[in-house]
């Protein structure tokens, strides 16, 4: 969010209906990765992969409320509660957006905005990670490792990226990765791309392959479900992206336009090299190359010219196809290939910043500073989430148990974990009646 928050003592309410709007189009998202990942999976998995994004919105939602913003959003970086500066610091009056809520009774209503803006961030990605235990994840103990990792991993990285203080387009003070470090993240690329990506490869190892995995194993069982959960979460994202300027302006603008750039460039390439590789594109291919888009630009959406937009998104559409076959390699079962999409995509998108970002690119004459600042950022929230996520499913697995019995898995999750099916015709339960 690089944007002053906004001016103190004065209203701002085109500013608030902005942010308001944008919020509303990003919480769409969660229920568009539903469709989206529930298309992707087995007809008999459908339920369960659409509750844990549902389950993500309803979970953290109230966290958020509760504590999860006066975690992320206490003072300005420094002395947060589990930051990088220490374990002091949390603004006790930031729970249950207390403060933000007493601002609101006299003035505009931005700050209470903001955080609803910045909650709907917290709840799509957590959900994001689940397409990585596809078919096999019991949903309660999704339920408490998504509790756990919002915890402590979601809201201090937030704090270490978007919780800052700027003055004439300046960060002044703030969380350390963007004040200290001095990286460039405009809506996410690290905190929301790198992090699930880094934790769904964690949670993919942990829980092992499923049953049978080979290349091809399961076919999207609903492709029109999953060309409907794209296009909602394209439509979301310019909420995404615009939104984090936090004002209707020139920079939004920019944004915005990116976020048609990069998606369009991934759609072209992907479908290319499906074309070569394969021998015919396919729409999932294609509907893939949008959201390998969508993930490298977000944090780059600000930072570069329309052009340059264009040619990471042609760029990731061809690296995170050739990702997703590594997988079959390296012998790692990612079910809906969130490492392949999400962390690649993100890691090309943070570091392609420091190649080609306004003012700071290096193949624009301005060094190398500035990408090894990326690198550091990126590299920093990777290690993080992948440890702490490890170590949270490790220790969920061997207490409550993570993964369901082979039995379960090869007869279909949804009956044994939620008590019923997508379809009325599959479900062994449904029978004619005269």
């Amino acid at each position: 969010m690089h944007a002053e928050r906004f001016s103190k003592g004065t209203m701002n309410n085109d500013q608030t209906m902005f942010l308001i709007i944008c919020s509303a189009m990003v919480l769409f998202m969660t229920p568009g990765l539903a469709f989206f990942y529930g298309g992707l999976v087995r007809a008999s998995s459908v339920v369960s992969m659409m509750m844990m994004s549902i389950g993500s919105l309803g979970l953290i939602g109230v966290m958020w409320i509760l504590f999860g913003y006066a975690i992320s959003f206490s003072g300005a970086g420094h002395g947060n509660f589990y930051g990088i500066d220490g374990f002091a610091g949390i603004d006790f009056s930031k729970l249950v957006l207390a403060d933000e809520i007493a601002a609101a009774k006299t003035g505009d209503g931005i700050g209470l905005a903001f955080a609803g803006f910045q909650g709907t961030f917290a709840i799509i990605t957590v959900a994001l990670i689940s397409g990585a235990i596809a078919d096999r994840a019991r949903f309660g103990s999704w339920m408490v490792f998504a509790g756990l990792w919002a915890t402590l991993v979601y809201f201090p990285v937030a704090s270490w990226i978007f919780n800052f203080t700027a003055k004439d387009g300046k960060v002044i003070d703030g969380g350390w990765l963007v004040y200290n470090v001095g990286v460039l993240d405009f809506a996410g690329g690290t905190v929301v791309e790198i992090a699930s990506g880094a934790s769904a490869l964690a949670l993919a190892l942990v829980l092992g392959k499923r049953f049978g995995f080979t290349k091809g194993m399961h076919a999207p069982h609903n492709v029109p479900l999953v060309l409907i959960g794209v296009a909602i979460l394209w439509f979301g994202w310019f909420g995404f992206n615009a939104g984090s300027e936090l004002a209707a302006d020139g920079v939004a603008s920019l944004a915005f336009i990116n976020t048609l750039a990069a998606p369009v460039g991934a759609m072209v390439t992907w479908a290319i090299y499906e074309q070569i590789a394969h021998g015919k594109p396919t729409s999932i291919g294609v509907a893939s190359g949008a959201i390998a888009g969508l993930v490298a630009i977000t944090p780059a959406c600000a930072y570069i010219a329309p052009v340059w937009a264009l040619v990471l998104g042609a760029i990731v559409g061809v690296v995170c196809a050739l990702a997703i076959e590594m997988k079959f390699v390296l012998g790692f079962d990612d079910s809906l290939d969130v490492v392949g999409i999400h962390l690649v995509g993100g890691l090309v998108g943070t570091l392609f910043i420091g190649l080609f970002g306004n003012g700071v690119g290096l193949f624009l004459g301005f060094g190398a500073e500035q990408l090894g600042k990326q690198a550091l950022g990126a590299a920093v929230v990777l290690v993080y989430a992948f440890a702490i996520s490890y170590a949270l499913g490790w220790l969920i697995q061997k207490t409550i148990g993570f993964r369901v019995t082979s039995t379960d898995e090869i007869a279909g999750v949804d009956l044994v974990q939620h008590g019923e099916l997508a379809y009325a015709g599959t479900d062994p339960r449904w029978t004619w009646r005269n």
